[in-house]
Protein backbone atom coordinates (compact mmCIF):
# COMPACT_ATOMS: atom_id res chain seq x y z
CA UNK A 1 0.00 0.00 0.00
CA UNK A 2 1.32 3.61 -0.79
CA UNK A 3 1.10 5.90 1.70
CA UNK A 4 1.15 8.72 -0.62
CA UNK A 5 -0.88 7.65 -3.87
CA UNK A 6 -1.08 9.63 -6.16
CA UNK A 7 -5.08 8.31 -6.94
CA UNK A 8 -5.85 9.92 -3.67
CA UNK A 9 -6.87 13.32 -5.46
CA UNK A 10 -9.22 11.59 -7.85
CA UNK A 11 -11.10 9.87 -5.24
CA UNK A 12 -11.46 12.94 -2.56
CA UNK A 13 -8.90 11.07 -0.04
CA UNK A 14 -6.62 12.91 2.11
CA UNK A 15 -2.70 12.46 1.67
CA UNK A 16 -0.74 10.90 3.26
CA UNK A 17 -2.76 7.99 4.35
CA UNK A 18 -2.55 6.98 7.84
CA UNK A 19 -1.09 3.16 8.19
CA UNK A 20 -4.35 2.11 9.95
CA UNK A 21 -6.28 3.41 6.82
CA UNK A 22 -3.61 1.34 4.60
CA UNK A 23 -3.68 -1.60 6.74
CA UNK A 24 -7.69 -1.81 6.28
CA UNK A 25 -7.08 -1.19 2.42
CA UNK A 26 -4.74 -4.23 2.72
CA UNK A 27 -7.19 -6.52 4.79
CA UNK A 28 -9.57 -5.64 2.58
CA UNK A 29 -7.75 -6.49 -0.64
CA UNK A 30 -6.65 -9.67 1.16
CA UNK A 31 -9.87 -10.87 1.67
CA UNK A 32 -11.24 -9.80 -2.06
CA UNK A 33 -8.26 -12.07 -3.31
CA UNK A 34 -8.62 -14.76 -1.47
CA UNK A 35 -12.82 -15.05 -2.20
CA UNK A 36 -11.63 -14.49 -5.74
CA UNK A 37 -9.24 -17.80 -5.07
CA UNK A 38 -11.32 -20.20 -3.44
CA UNK A 39 -14.87 -19.04 -4.73
CA UNK A 40 -14.28 -17.15 -8.27
CA UNK A 41 -16.96 -15.85 -10.00
CA UNK A 42 -19.91 -17.29 -12.61
CA UNK A 43 -19.71 -15.27 -15.77
CA UNK A 44 -21.75 -14.20 -18.93
CA UNK A 45 -19.83 -12.48 -21.81
CA UNK A 46 -20.56 -11.01 -24.84
CA UNK A 47 -17.80 -10.05 -27.40
CA UNK A 48 -19.34 -7.34 -28.94
CA UNK A 49 -19.56 -5.86 -32.76
CA UNK A 50 -18.54 -2.73 -33.93
CA UNK A 51 -20.64 -2.52 -36.90
CA UNK A 52 -23.78 -2.66 -34.53
CA UNK A 53 -22.57 -0.69 -31.90
CA UNK A 54 -22.25 -3.46 -29.68
CA UNK A 55 -20.35 -3.18 -26.86
CA UNK A 56 -17.75 -5.82 -25.51
CA UNK A 57 -19.20 -6.90 -22.07
CA UNK A 58 -18.89 -9.38 -19.34
CA UNK A 59 -21.36 -10.03 -15.61
CA UNK A 60 -19.60 -11.35 -13.39
CA UNK A 61 -21.52 -12.86 -10.24
CA UNK A 62 -19.37 -14.23 -7.02
CA UNK A 63 -19.38 -17.40 -6.16
CA UNK A 64 -18.91 -16.78 -2.67
CA UNK A 65 -16.49 -14.50 -0.54
CA UNK A 66 -13.94 -14.15 2.52
CA UNK A 67 -15.89 -11.49 4.48
CA UNK A 68 -13.38 -8.69 6.10
CA UNK A 69 -12.61 -9.57 9.39
CA UNK A 70 -12.76 -13.18 9.03
CA UNK A 71 -10.99 -14.69 11.48
CA UNK A 72 -9.44 -17.07 9.95
CA UNK A 73 -7.28 -13.86 7.38
CA UNK A 74 -4.71 -13.60 9.65
CA UNK A 75 -1.38 -10.68 9.40
CA UNK A 76 1.78 -12.57 9.33
CA UNK A 77 3.97 -9.74 8.46
CA UNK A 78 3.69 -5.61 8.38
CA UNK A 79 6.82 -3.86 7.19
CA UNK A 80 7.47 -0.31 6.31
CA UNK A 81 9.55 1.74 4.30
CA UNK A 82 10.21 3.95 1.17
CA UNK A 83 6.05 5.31 1.58
CA UNK A 84 5.39 1.91 1.08
CA UNK A 85 3.68 -0.14 3.82
CA UNK A 86 3.78 -4.04 2.83
CA UNK A 87 1.21 -6.28 4.77
CA UNK A 88 1.80 -10.11 4.38
CA UNK A 89 -1.54 -12.07 4.88
CA UNK A 90 -2.78 -15.79 5.92
CA UNK A 91 -6.06 -17.67 5.00
CA UNK A 92 -6.77 -21.19 7.06
CA UNK A 93 -9.08 -22.80 4.91
CA UNK A 94 -12.19 -24.67 5.79
CA UNK A 95 -12.77 -28.07 4.26
CA UNK A 96 -15.33 -27.20 2.12
CA UNK A 97 -13.14 -24.03 0.97
CA UNK A 98 -10.02 -26.40 0.08
CA UNK A 99 -12.51 -28.76 -1.70
CA UNK A 100 -13.21 -25.48 -3.99
CA UNK A 101 -9.43 -24.65 -4.38
CA UNK A 102 -9.04 -28.13 -5.79
CA UNK A 103 -11.90 -28.24 -7.88
CA UNK A 104 -10.19 -25.17 -9.32
CA UNK A 105 -7.34 -26.80 -10.46
CA UNK A 106 -9.37 -29.80 -12.13
CA UNK A 107 -8.74 -31.06 -15.76
CA UNK A 108 -11.77 -28.74 -17.09
CA UNK A 109 -10.47 -25.59 -16.11
CA UNK A 110 -7.58 -23.78 -18.27
CA UNK A 111 -4.61 -21.25 -17.24
CA UNK A 112 -4.95 -17.76 -18.57
CA UNK A 113 -3.04 -14.30 -18.12
CA UNK A 114 -4.34 -11.44 -18.76
CA UNK A 115 -3.77 -7.34 -18.08
CA UNK A 116 -7.23 -5.19 -17.27
CA UNK A 117 -7.14 -1.36 -16.85
CA UNK A 118 -9.32 0.93 -15.27
CA UNK A 119 -9.26 5.07 -15.52
CA UNK A 120 -8.47 6.81 -11.96
CA UNK A 121 -12.06 8.93 -12.91
CA UNK A 122 -15.25 7.49 -13.98
CA UNK A 123 -14.38 3.85 -13.74
CA UNK A 124 -17.93 2.66 -14.92
CA UNK A 125 -19.38 4.89 -12.09
CA UNK A 126 -16.89 3.68 -9.26
CA UNK A 127 -16.84 5.71 -6.28
CA UNK A 128 -14.39 3.94 -4.50
CA UNK A 129 -10.20 2.88 -4.32
CA UNK A 130 -11.68 -0.73 -4.39
CA UNK A 131 -14.42 -0.39 -7.01
CA UNK A 132 -12.07 0.84 -9.22
CA UNK A 133 -9.56 -1.83 -9.02
CA UNK A 134 -12.04 -4.28 -9.18
CA UNK A 135 -12.76 -2.19 -12.61
CA UNK A 136 -9.68 -2.95 -13.67
CA UNK A 137 -9.46 -6.69 -12.51
CA UNK A 138 -12.89 -7.25 -14.24
CA UNK A 139 -11.32 -5.72 -17.56
CA UNK A 140 -8.51 -8.60 -17.24
CA UNK A 141 -11.41 -11.32 -16.71
CA UNK A 142 -12.65 -9.68 -20.34
CA UNK A 143 -9.66 -10.42 -21.98
CA UNK A 144 -8.73 -13.63 -20.59
CA UNK A 145 -12.43 -14.73 -21.98
CA UNK A 146 -11.88 -13.00 -25.13
CA UNK A 147 -8.34 -14.91 -25.80
CA UNK A 148 -9.27 -17.78 -24.22
CA UNK A 149 -12.09 -18.03 -27.30
CA UNK A 150 -10.31 -16.86 -29.58
CA UNK A 151 -8.25 -19.96 -29.38
CA UNK A 152 -10.64 -22.18 -28.73
CA UNK A 153 -13.35 -20.74 -31.19
CA UNK A 154 -12.96 -20.93 -35.09
CA UNK A 155 -16.04 -18.24 -35.64
CA UNK A 156 -16.72 -15.36 -33.25
CA UNK A 157 -19.04 -16.56 -30.53
CA UNK A 158 -22.57 -14.69 -29.99
CA UNK A 159 -21.78 -15.19 -26.16
CA UNK A 160 -20.41 -17.23 -23.36
CA UNK A 161 -21.14 -18.33 -19.92
CA UNK A 162 -18.94 -20.10 -17.43
CA UNK A 163 -17.12 -19.77 -14.15
CA UNK A 164 -13.50 -17.84 -13.45
CA UNK A 165 -11.34 -17.56 -10.74
CA UNK A 166 -7.79 -16.17 -10.05
CA UNK A 167 -4.88 -18.55 -9.25
CA UNK A 168 -3.03 -16.36 -7.19
CA UNK A 169 -3.19 -12.56 -5.98
CA UNK A 170 -3.45 -10.43 -9.02
CA UNK A 171 -0.83 -7.13 -9.14
CA UNK A 172 -1.89 -4.09 -9.15
CA UNK A 173 -0.44 -0.50 -10.14
CA UNK A 174 -1.13 2.78 -10.88
CA UNK A 175 0.30 3.77 -14.60
CA UNK A 176 -0.84 6.86 -16.58
CA UNK A 177 -3.69 7.74 -14.74
CA UNK A 178 -5.16 4.38 -14.99
CA UNK A 179 -4.90 1.10 -12.93
CA UNK A 180 -3.78 -1.71 -14.01
CA UNK A 181 -4.43 -5.41 -12.70
CA UNK A 182 -2.20 -8.12 -13.79
CA UNK A 183 -3.85 -11.64 -13.13
CA UNK A 184 -3.61 -15.29 -14.05
CA UNK A 185 -7.20 -17.13 -13.67
CA UNK A 186 -8.81 -20.87 -13.73
CA UNK A 187 -11.17 -20.45 -16.46
CA UNK A 188 -13.94 -22.81 -17.34
CA UNK A 189 -16.44 -21.89 -20.45
CA UNK A 190 -19.27 -24.00 -20.08
CA UNK A 191 -21.35 -22.90 -22.84
CA UNK A 192 -20.82 -20.88 -26.60
CA UNK A 193 -23.60 -19.53 -28.31
CA UNK A 194 -22.56 -19.53 -32.10
CA UNK A 195 -23.27 -15.98 -33.35
CA UNK A 196 -25.66 -16.86 -35.90
CA UNK A 197 -28.05 -18.01 -33.28
CA UNK A 198 -27.34 -14.94 -30.65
Amino acid sequence: MELEPVYAVFLGLPSPIDRETASRWALEDSAAAFSGMIYGWTFEYEPGERARMIEEAVELSPLGAVPFGDERLRVTDVRSGDGILSVWSDYTLAPEQAYRMDAWKASNTVGVNATGTAPLQGAAGAKERRDIKFAALEDAVKKAIRAHLRLTNKNRPGSAAGRIALERFPEFAVADGRWTAHARFRLHVASVTPFAVH
